[in-house]
């Protein structure tokens, strides 16, 4: 769930208001937007994807789940998961650079991930991938370069490709744990 607050403010402002502040919040490029609650079904998705990466990743590349800033040109994400290939200090804060972007949708977040996300996330050059997984049932949607188009991917034994790591995850494991009604898959 998110909740936006009325109070424009800079970048900048943003960086040093939130850092007094206990909840997480994301910055759209003007408003600081309170990033609230959750599902066990999204917090499920989320530990199922960087366990699945985890051991699997390139030497130097590591997976990060949403306690990590992703800062971007006018904004601040907190991605579910992401994949980042570059030295990272311990003590680092936010990354600008990942390679590979998820995001687990909700319904109040779909169309901010769908939409705002993505160009965002296709405007940063070290962006390769963005995978949006569904959280109702088992399906994503696949943004990549060079074209940037939304693929989408159905089913538990679709295979997910992430050539920028030499990784392919089943979809189905991003689910492992969570059962659907049938009349719910795609």
């Amino acid at each position: 769930m998110t909740v936006a607050l009325h109070t424009a403010m800079s970048l900048e402002e943003f960086l040093a208001w939130e850092e007094r502040q206990e909840l997480r919040y994301e910055f759209d490029g003007v408003r600081a937007v309170a990033m609230v609650g959750g599902t066990s079904a999204h917090a499920l998705i989320t530990l199922n994807i960087a366990f699945a990466l985890r051991g699997r990743l390139p030497a130097g590349c590591r997976v990060y789940a949403s306690d990590l800033k992703l800062r971007l040109s006018g904004s601040i994400r907190y991605p579910d998961a992401m994949v980042v290939c570059s030295p990272v200090r311990n003590e680092a804060t936010f990354v600008t650079d990942p390679a590979i972007v998820f995001e687990v949708l909700s319904e109040r977040t779909s169309r901010t991930d769908r939409l705002v996300k993505s160009q965002e996330y296709g405007a940063t050059a070290s962006i390769q991938r963005y995978v949006i997984i569904e959280q109702t049932s088992i399906g994503a949607t696949v943004f990549a370069r060079p074209d940037w188009r939304g693929q989408p991917l159905t089913g538990a034994d679709t295979v997910l490709p992430l050539p920028e790591i030499g990784v392919e995850l089943r979809l189905g494991d991003c689910y492992a744990g969570l059962e659907f009604d049938t009349e719910q898959e795609p």
